[in-house]
C-alpha cells in the first residue's frame, strides 16, 4: 500500500509540475483539447485560470486562428509560444445546448454560425443554401464588381444583340437570335418562379430596354418592369461571368455533337418452363 501510495504521490506531483509549467505562461484561459479531471482543473483555479476541455479538434485549429495564438504539445519554453487573446468568453445557451463564445477577437470578422432545425432534411438543406450563399460573397470578396439583377443583365445583353442582327450576314443572324432569346428565358423564369405572367413581363422589359432604360428589371413584389437601382437589386458580375460561360460552352458541346452511337439493345431470351 505504501508503494502504491509513492506511485500516487508521484504521478500527482508530475501532474503539478505540468500545470505550474501551463500557469508559467501568463495565461488566464486554457484550453485543451482532452479531458481535465479534478486535480489539475483545482489547481488551475487556484491560480485565477480558467480552464476548458473537450475542445473540439478541428475547431480548435480554427480558434487559433481567429484568437491569434497557436496551438503547443509542450510547455517547456514560454518565451517561445505565442499566446492568443480576446475579450469576452461566456458560457450561452442555443436552444437546450450550452456553447462557449469568445468575443472581442483580434480576427474581427470571424464569426460562427448555428444552424437549427426540426429534422435532418431541414439542416441539410440549410447548410447547403448558406453554403452557397458564402462561396458566393468569397467571389464577391476578390471580385467586387456587380451587375443589375432582377433579369435587367439578360435584357440588356440580349437588347445588345439584337442590335446587331441586322447587320449581320449569312446564318450567324440565327445564332444570335438564338442566344438572344436563350437569355430572355432567364427573366421569364424568374417571372414564372413567382407566378406573374412571363411573356407580358419579359415584353415589357424588352419594351423598356429599347427605349434606352438600362436598369430595368422584374420587380417581383409587384410582378411589374421596376428600376434596379431603387430596389437595390444586384448580382455579383463573377457569379454572372461563369453561369454564361458555363450555358455558352455546354451549348456548343451539344451542337459539335453530328451523330449518336447507341448500342441495340440485347434480345430477351424465351426461358419456358417456368
Amino acid at each position: 500500500m505504501n508503494q502504491v501510495a509513492e506511485i500516487e504521490a508521484a504521478e500527482k506531483q508530475k501532474m503539478a509540475n505540468k500545470c505550474q509549467k501551463i500557469i508559467d505562461h501568463g495565461i488566464n484561459v486554457f484550453i485543451n483539447r482532452q479531458l481535465i479531471y479534478n486535480y489539475p482543473e483545482s489547481l488551475f483555479t487556484d491560480a485565477g485560470v480558467v480552464s476548458i476541455e473537450h475542445a473540439d479538434f478541428d475547431g480548435v485549429e480554427r480558434l487559433a486562428a481567429v484568437l491569434g495564438g497557436e496551438i503547443c504539445s509542450t510547455f517547456d519554453h514560454p518565451e517561445l509560444v505565442k499566446l492568443g487573446k480576446c475579450d469576452l468568453i461566456e458560457e450561452i445557451m442555443v436552444g437546450e445546448d450550452k456553447m462557449i463564445r469568445f468575443s472581442g477577437v483580434p480576427a474581427g470578422a470571424a464569426c460562427s454560425i448555428v444552424l437549427r432545425g426540426a429534422s435532418d432534411h431541414v439542416l441539410g438543406e440549410a447548410e447547403r443554401s448558406l453554403h452557397d450563399a458564402l462561396a458566393v460573397l468569397s467571389q464577391m470578396a476578390a471580385e467586387t464588381r456587380i451587375v443589375y439583377g432582377g433579369g435587367c443583365s439578360e435584357a440588356l445583353m440580349a437588347h445588345a444583340i439584337d442590335l446587331e442582327v441586322p447587320a449581320t450576314e449569312g446564318k450567324k443572324q440565327l445564332a444570335m437570335e438564338a442566344f438572344a432569346k436563350a437569355l430572355r428565358a432567364l427573366p421569364a423564369t424568374i417571372a414564372e418562379n413567382g407566378g406573374y405572367d412571363a411573356a407580358e413581363i419579359v415584353s415589357n422589359l424588352r419594351a423598356a430596354h429599347a427605349r434606352g432604360d438600362k436598369r430595368a428589371g422584374i420587380d417581383m413584389n409587384r410582378g411589374t418592369v421596376g428600376n434596379m437601382v431603387e430596389l437595390g437589386i444586384c448580382e455579383s458580375f463573377k457569379l454572372k461571368e461563369h453561369v454564361l460561360m458555363a450555358a455558352a460552352e455546354a451549348a456548343e458541346m451539344i451542337l459539335r455533337v453530328d451523330d449518336i452511337i447507341k448500342c441495340a439493345p440485347r434480345q430477351r431470351e424465351q426461358q419456358g418452363g417456368y
